[in-house]
């Protein structure tokens, strides 16, 4: 396929004749969008928790393992029927139905290409303000943010054989300047921690784990597997998306547990601002390709949001083609930039928080989802082209129900460091396990996947089974 050339396909189904490619080629997207330095403040956050350094490895690595093996069982569907995920979701909502998830997908994804971005100008700018002293922080700033804009809105205009490209290369480069990176700080690594929390640290640390990533990626899994041909492995490309996504970012992790033991203060900075903090400790002559390794890192991911949003755009009906798509996200994205660095100074808190609310309904929704390909649609074999197209059902008011009622009752069981987001979520936790390690993990969105999965597939069982089911229980 022609890297070079923008691709025509948007939701419809990939034509056989178009498929191409390995499972293992999946390695490489989800390997370099999440590889950015976040990964070492997220190492930080887990042995925030009371844990130490072994506890808190565990539970980190179980923690990505899972959730992005959620991922993996989300891209077997893709796979199966070369639909995008998101266009997926009309079989189990509905093509009406579809829309309430589908545009939380996009503002979920809209407002992570949003946070990226930003992340990535901060961070050039911060990296630039030793090269060049002299250069105003603002223009800095502005530069940074202008080529990361461009780089992200281009490359996801052209599209899945770019994106697959680009991200492989991203993933070499990275790795290389990751490991010199980690090699220049060894000094700074110890493994001082004692854990002080009991079992209930342990699991917390796993949920929190779970929530830090793969949660954030389900409602994009199908769209990056759904060009490999359909008879490829489901178990390979489940394999291949897991091993992706979750064993680069669990490197970083390990780094940032390490690091917590060795230098408690850089690594309190770090969980903060990890790409000023960092770069803070490393010698002149390694800030270039600092540089590039974080604003890189940020880009990676975000190039994987701008092409999903646009997807996941078109699967609410909306009349462009993908390639317009993503230059409308693309438009929204600079906005909001501009918005987060150059006029307020609090919103960014705030809309971290508002996400941690749409992660919620998105762990409801992927449990829906799999519940349904894999017990109503045969493992993705099954999906019927008349469920995603306008004239299929309107609404599944099973599938519809039980999001919403998954969605509150986990939005209950989450918290809030933003004063007015704290008002309306947590209402089912007291105050003393809001202040407890399962209230600062946001267990509600673990809670919301196990809730809606269990609803999903009573309310779908056949009667005959449900009653067989009642007896057995009753005996």
């Amino acid at each position: 396929m022609d890297t070079m050339a923008v691709e025509q396909n948007g939701i419809n189904a990939v034509p056989e004749a178009e498929r191409h490619g390995r499972p293992g080629d999946l390695f490489w997207p989800w390997a370099g969008s999440n590889l950015s330095l976040f990964g070492v403040a997220f190492g930080v956050y887990i042995v925030g928790l009371g844990l130490g350094v072994i506890p808190a490895i565990i539970t980190g690595a179980v923690g990505y393992v899972l959730s992005f093996l959620l991922v993996g069982l989300v891209a077997v569907g893709g796979t199966r029927s070369g639909v995008p995920t998101m266009t997926l979701g009309r079989a189990p909502f509905g093509y009406q139905g579809n829309k309430l998830p589908a545009t939380l997908s996009y503002i979920s994804n809209v407002g992570w290409e949003i946070v990226l971005v930003t992340l990535s100008a901060q961070s050039g700018a911060a990296i630039l303000a030793r090269l060049a002293p002299g250069l105003p922080r603002t223009t800095a700033t502005a530069v940074c943010f202008a080529v990361a804009a461009l780089v992200v809105i281009a490359v996801g205009v052209y599209g899945h054989a770019l994106i697959m490209v680009v991200q492989r290369y991203l993933t070499y480069a990275f790795v290389v300047l990751t490991l010199v990176y980690m090699a220049l700080m060894t000094p700074r690594l110890g493994v001082s921690l004692e854990t002080t929390t009991g079992a209930g640290g342990w699991i917390g640390g796993i949920i929190f784990a779970m929530t830090l990533l793969g949660l954030g990626w389900v409602n994009c899994g199908a769209d990056y597997s759904r060009y490999l041909p359909s008879r490829s492995s489901g178990r390979a490309v489940a394999f291949w998306t897991m091993l992706g996504g979750a064993l680069p970012p669990m490197v970083l992790l390990v780094f940032g547990v390490l690091l917590a033991g060795g230098d408690p203060k850089l690594a309190e900075a770090a969980g903060g601002d990890p790409v000023a903090a960092l770069a803070g400790a490393l010698p002149t002559w390694f800030l270039l390709p600092y540089l590039l390794t974080a604003i890189g890192g940020f880009l990676a991911g975000a190039i994987m949001d701008i092409y999903s949003s646009g997807l996941s755009m078109l699967a609410l009906g909306v009349p462009v083609r993908r390639h317009l798509a993503v230059l409308i996200d693309g438009v929204l994205m600079v906005l909001g930039g501009y918005y987060l660095l150059f006029v307020s100074d609090s919103f960014f808190g705030t809309f971290q928080a508002f996400l941690a609310i749409v992660g919620v309904v998105m762990a409801a929704w992927v449990a829906i989802f799999l519940v349904d390909m894999w017990r109503l649609r045969e493992g993705g074999r099954g999906y019927d082209e008349r469920l995603l197209r306008p004239g299929g059902p309107a609404v599944n008011w099973t599938g519809v129900a039980t999001l919403v009622v998954a969605s509150v009752v986990g939005m209950g069981l989450i918290t809030s460091a933003d004063e007015n987001i704290a008002k309306v979520v947590g209402f089912l936790m007291s105050e003393e396990l809001k202040g407890s390690t399962f209230g600062a993990a946001n267990i509600g969105v673990v809670i919301a996947l196990v809730v809606a999965g269990v609803l999903y597939f009573a309310a779908t069982m056949p009667v005959g089974a449900r009653r067989r089911a009642a007896d057995r229980s009753g005996a």
